[in-house]
């Protein structure tokens, strides 16, 4: 028995499909690694400590809510979740909450984790941390 791979007809080589590319970007723990790292520079309340869940394909950060701007009683908060851009490997999608319309609203997209990052980290408009 011969362990050549087939041939067909006419002596060439026959094709053979190549494998199905992931569309859906899964979320590792090294990425929570890195969003909690960069979420420790942050300028803004940094004597809270935020949370981070794994929500659907990305990353939900939540945080104590000392202004009490959005809850009186100082609660954990939703305020920023990354989200891994299907078919675009290596780019996230960046949503801050809406507390009034309780809704997530897309503030930006095709961006590298780095980036979404120091968006959030930065925060001079007070959109995430409120």
């Amino acid at each position: 028995m011969s362990s050549a791979p087939p041939r067909a007809t006419g002596g060439r080589r026959r094709r053979v499909a190549a494998p199905p590319v992931a569309t859906v970007t899964t979320v590792v723990a090294l990425d929570a690694q890195r969003i909690l790292r960069a979420l420790a520079r942050r300028s803004r309340y940094k004597y809270v400590t935020p949370s981070l869940h794994a929500e659907g394909e990305g990353w939900l950060v939540r945080s104590p809510n000392c202004s009490r701007n959005i809850d009186p009683a100082g609660g954990e908060i939703p305020i920023a979740w990354f989200q891994p851009q299907l078919g675009q490997a290596g780019r996230w999608r960046l949503f801050a909450h809406d507390h009034a319309s309780r809704a997530w609203v897309l503030q930006a997209d095709g961006l590298t984790l780095a980036q979404a990052l120091a968006i959030v980290c930065d925060d001079s408009a007070r959109l995430y941390w409120p």
